[in-house]
């Protein structure tokens, strides 16, 4: 059982993957959440598509002033250290890592992923759909905030302490 790890959600402001807008990551330890961490980010490239926009809330007025990505991650890094990383869709967040790694010409350090997605679909096969909300619903966890990175990653986090 997955008892140390650490659950991430990205949001992005249009189509690129390297656009990514916001993060949000929630520290398990022992099976218990530890921390919680959360940014806005000035997305690369910096424009936002009103699709995205409809989804998570988020404008270029909410980020034109935050930090980049190479920013924000010097903040990260300290906190997911050691632990695998933990995404609801693993492809799509893994995939905004590894692009705005890319971007920023950063050192991609190979962090393993689990995906609650996967995991969703391979145990509970009674379910309509495999949506975080409906996933998160099943394993007893009520998303209010949903598209909001920290909140999925916290939906995530208690999804996997239940799957993984």
């Amino acid at each position: 059982m997955l008892r140390d790890f650490a659950a991430i959600d990205f949001e992005t402001a249009n189509q690129e993957l390297s656009s990514v807008c916001s993060v949000g990551i929630v520290i398990v330890r022992n099976g218990i959440i530890t921390d919680r961490f959360y940014s806005l980010i000035q997305p690369e490239p910096n424009y936002y598509c009103y699709g995205n926009s409809n989804i998570h809330g988020l404008t270029a007025k909410d980020t034109d002033n935050e930090k980049v990505f190479s920013e924000v991650w010097k903040q990260v890094e300290p906190l997911i250290e050691g632990l695998p990383l933990v995404a609801h869709n693993k492809g799509f967040d893994e995939s905004c890592l590894k692009a705005v790694f890319r971007t920023y010409r950063m050192d991609y350090p190979d962090y393993r992923f689990y995906c609650t997605l996967a995991e969703s679909r391979r145990q509970l096969k009674h379910l309509p759909n495999h949506q975080l909300h409906t996933v998160s619903a099943d394993c007893g966890y009520m998303l209010t905030d949903h598209h909001h990175a920290l909140a999925d990653a916290e939906a995530c986090a208690e999804i996997a302490l239940q799957l993984l």
